[in-house]
């Protein structure tokens, strides 16, 4: 079976909200931010200039992630792998895509926020080329404790 990374499209919007939202409950909780993003991925995301993109294995939605357009930087966020396809790489897959990504349209970097309990993810991450850089105090998720650059 192979993975195909896909473009967001309407149809495919109930998978980003409901992905995300068990994850959240898995490994913390759903923020009032996590609500209005994901509720809502065309406004929050996609008209502002982000994108969000599908893993599908064996013709199903199998995960997804986010690069949010935070202004000053691009945001690689609301990355969920569903349960049912854990353990296939589906989530390296989604990182390497949107590395890919983020080089070709010339970004400068990757931001990330994650936490440190999360110790596969953030050990990923280290070995994608990410760095940890200071949190600043008004971060947008309660959850996060460090924050994460790529430069690219």
């Amino acid at each position: 079976m192979t993975i195909e990374i896909i473009p967001f499209e309407e149809k495919y919007a109930t998978y980003f909200y409901d992905l995300n939202i068990a994850w959240l409950e898995k490994y913390f909780y759903v923020e009032p931010y996590d609500e209005k993003v994901l509720s809502n991925p065309v406004e929050n995301i996609i008209d502002k200039g982000g994108f969000i993109f599908f893993a599908k294995y064996d013709n199903k939605i199998a995960g997804t992630v986010a690069l949010k357009n935070q202004h000053s930087f691009f945001e690689l966020t609301k990355m969920a792998v569903s349960p049912e396809f854990q353990g296939l790489g589906i989530g390296k897959k989604l990182l390497e895509f949107c590395i890919d990504f983020a080089t070709k349209k010339n970004w400068p970097s990757i931001t990330l926020y994650s936490h440190r309990s999360l110790i596969n993810a953030v050990h990923i991450y280290k070995k994608y080329g990410f760095k940890e850089i200071p949190l600043e105090k008004d971060v947008h998720y309660e959850r996060a404790d460090i924050k994460m650059i790529l430069k690219l």
